[in-house]
């Protein structure tokens, strides 16, 4: 890969007529070009840019949140009454890069060899289940788009008029010595990013498919992450949120231990409630961030809005401006050693803070059940969970206790083809299973089954096999 041409002396005007150059080169639609361009400005006027401090936020109390568990009967009524208004739609933006994935991620098989993407279609009715399918969009990145537009091909899907795909836009990467454009000749797509899915609504904006959708009499959307197999439309919360005419409504739940790392809502100095990701808190204010018990509620990422409230909003300000991420990388995801960038990114969420009167409702975890490592993964395709007769995930109810908690040897188990190597004949059963941990490289036969509190440890130098049929208990120790 060849060294990007430097230039330190470059001026703040210098860089910005380089980058409005390249984006209009690449054609973006000007509204996403200026929206870019402000960012920009912000990301080069301040050295703490991006960061949400502590004496700028305080939490959220428990009492002011609504809970799904006590939503009215009535709402349910009225969210059935709203279904033909709603739509629903998938972030389908991800590689799964973290675990060494270079396709869609939701085309991983995920239980019972089907894909996300499949069950998400069997969820929605986009699958031969003998019901009205809801209309579904799924946002690709350029990332993406080829790879869930040759699935939905293969799999007959792509002519069904209630399933909509668009691609979102592309920011350029900045380099990080001069603040110019990234240039790479001999791989072009490199010079881009995704710029998070915070330009859900630019995209839908520019594609012309929320005025489309407002046409057809769609009025509310619910946004989830393609990989949340929890995140189905739940008639109750649309009532809700339609009933009390809410332009936005972000659906969170209690943070525990596990979750510290995900981003929490607050509330900033002017009173409207923000989402603050890790990425946007500064070092020395990591210690509350990470306090569970200061901020109790996280970001699933399943959220609601209101298309003519979208619309409105654009129309009088321009496109929603998000807080920004800046997000340290390098020009080559995959090579560590190639030249360092900046990547300005938004999150969807972060819109919580752009319109007046946004909500947020605490769900159950069951509506919050994504894959973001192969620990998981293992734990969807295990017995845990079982398919509905309306395809939805729920835990087994032979399960006295919530969920396995899995941790596998990143060493033999973080990248999808080495899990699934040391997974040949399927998962262990984990119904019975409080915890399983996994250190050294270890293979499991068929049909194991995992009981209580497990413990494998594998000090050899080579990998050890559980044999098929073994019942696990307690701890096991392989040593030479």
């Amino acid at each position: 890969m060849s060294e990007p041409g430097r230039n330190p002396e470059a001026t703040k005007s210098d860089r910005m007529t380089a980058f409005d150059r390249k984006m209009h080169n690449a054609d973006l639609p000007p509204e996403v070009i200026q929206l870019f361009k402000s960012y920009l400005e912000e990301f080069f006027s301040s050295r703490n840019i991006g960061f949400i401090p502590e004496e700028a936020i305080e939490p959220v109390a428990d009492k002011e949140i609504q809970k799904q568990e006590t939503l009215e009967e009535s709402y349910l009524e009225a969210g059935l009454s709203a279904l033909d208004q709603a739509v629903l739609i998938k972030l389908n933006g991800g590689l799964g890069t973290s675990m060494g994935m270079n396709f869609a991620k939701t085309l991983l098989k995920v239980k019972a060899g089907l894909t996300f993407l499949d069950i998400t279609l069997m969820q929605t009715g986009h699958s031969e289940q003998g019901k009205t399918p809801s209309t579904l969009i799924l946002m690709n990145s350029f990332n993406t788009q080829d790879d869930t537009l040759s699935f939905l091909e293969k799999k007959g899907y792509s002519k069904k008029q209630s399933l909509i795909t668009f691609k979102q836009h592309l920011y350029p990467k900045i380099m990080q010595d001069s603040l110019l454009p990234a240039s790479c000749p001999e791989a072009r797509e490199k010079e881009w990013n995704p710029p998070g899915h915070g330009d859900l609504y630019a995209a839908l904006w520019t594609s012309s498919i929320l005025e489309s959708l407002l046409e057809q009499g769609k009025r509310y959307a619910f946004v989830s992450n393609g990989d949340n197999l929890g995140a189905v439309l739940d008639p109750k919360i649309l009532g809700y949120f339609s009933q009390n005419e809410l332009p936005f409504l972000m659906e969170v739940a209690s943070r525990g231990e596990a979750d510290k790392k995900g981003g929490h809502i607050a509330r900033g100095r002017d009173g409207r409630l923000l989402l603050r990701e890790v990425a946007q808190c500064p070092e020395n204010d990591l210690g509350h961030f990470q306090d569970v018990d200061r901020y109790s509620f996280f970001n699933t990422n399943n959220i609601w809005f209101d298309l003519k409230a979208l619309k409105g909003f654009i129309q009088k300000h321009g496109l929603p401006r998000l807080p920004l991420i800046v997000n340290p990388k390098t020009l080559d995801p995959r090579d560590c050693d190639s030249p360092k960038v900046y990547q300005l990114e938004t999150a969807v969420g972060a819109a919580i803070n752009v319109f007046a009167g946004s909500g947020v409702i605490r769900v159950g975890r069951d509506r919050f059940l994504p894959v973001k490592k192969t620990n998981d993964l293992l734990v969807l395709r295990s017995d845990c969970y079982e398919f509905g007769s309306d395809s939805q995930l729920r835990l087994n109810p032979d399960k006295n206790s919530a969920s396995t908690v899995v941790d596998l040897d990143e060493r033999f188990y973080k990248l999808v083809d080495w899990f699934e190597a040391r997974f040949p004949e399927g998962p262990p059963s984990l119904v019975g299973c409080d915890s399983l941990t996994v250190r050294g490289d270890v293979r499991f036969g068929a049909k194991v089954v995992c009981r209580g509190n497990v413990l494998i440890e594998n000090k050899r130098d080579e990998q050890v096999t559980i044999e098929d049929n073994q019942e696990l208990i307690g701890h096991l120790v392989f040593e030479d």
